[in-house]
């Protein structure tokens, strides 16, 4: 497996070369979203206030910040779980042109059907870690936090070398979840048959 360190705005040229499994630390710019920013502009049709050209990088994330001496000062920090969002995840994709989402657990078959389409890819946290992370990590400005609130607002970071990530859709479409997925079924079978138990075991239910 393959280790690079990518920097905003990503290329087709850097996404096409990262295979899953492979690590990544990212720099340069990026956005945050959770699920009401999608809805609110996906499903209400409202349009977003801002390019994703130079930032075409999103964190599904709701981070923690707070306002000192007149800036913002980020005080918590993880992505959270992208499959939450398979909804709007391909539509993501292709209006806001991204070339890598990062969060946590992987997403479904419409979102990397699109990545492969588009040369885009995702990754996940290898660790957790939000507070070792927070020092990579400069809040730059931030989009409707009146209208969405200060978690669901859209965030801009500047990061520098964030991660480790592990890449687990690549812009093939492969899903290395669903290949671990895979490999475990097949153990669990060989385990099972080496210990004379059927096919048709259930686990004792204790309540």
């Amino acid at each position: 497996m393959a280790e690079y360190h990518l920097t905003a705005p990503l290329t087709d040229e850097d996404v096409a070369k990262l295979k899953i499994g492979d690590t990544v630390y990212i720099s340069g710019k990026c956005f945050t979203c959770r699920s009401r920013l999608q809805k609110y502009i996906f499903d209400e049709k409202n349009v977003l206030p801002f390019d994703t050209a130079d930032r075409n990088i999103l964190i599904h994330n709701g981070p923690i910040v707070i306002k000192e001496n007149g800036k913002w000062k980020l005080v918590s920090f993880m992505p959270t779980s992208s499959i939450r969002f398979e909804k709007w995840g391909a539509k993501s994709v292709d209006e806001w042109k991204l070339k890598m989402i990062v969060g946590k657990t992987t997403m479904g078959a419409e979102t990397a059907k699109m990545m492969k389409e588009k040369k885009c890819v995702h990754v996940s946290p290898r660790s957790v870690s939000p507070n070792l992370w927070i020092d990579s990590i400069e809040v730059e400005d931030v989009y409707l936090y009146d209208e969405l609130g200060r978690i669901e607002a859209a965030w801009f970071f500047k990061l520098n070398d964030l991660g480790p990530f592990i890449v687990d859709i690549d812009c093939e479409g492969n899903n290395y979840f669903d290949r671990l997925d895979g490999a475990i079924a097949e153990r669990k079978t060989k385990a099972l048959k080496a210990l004379g138990i059927g096919e048709d075991f259930e686990f004792t239910k204790l309540y």
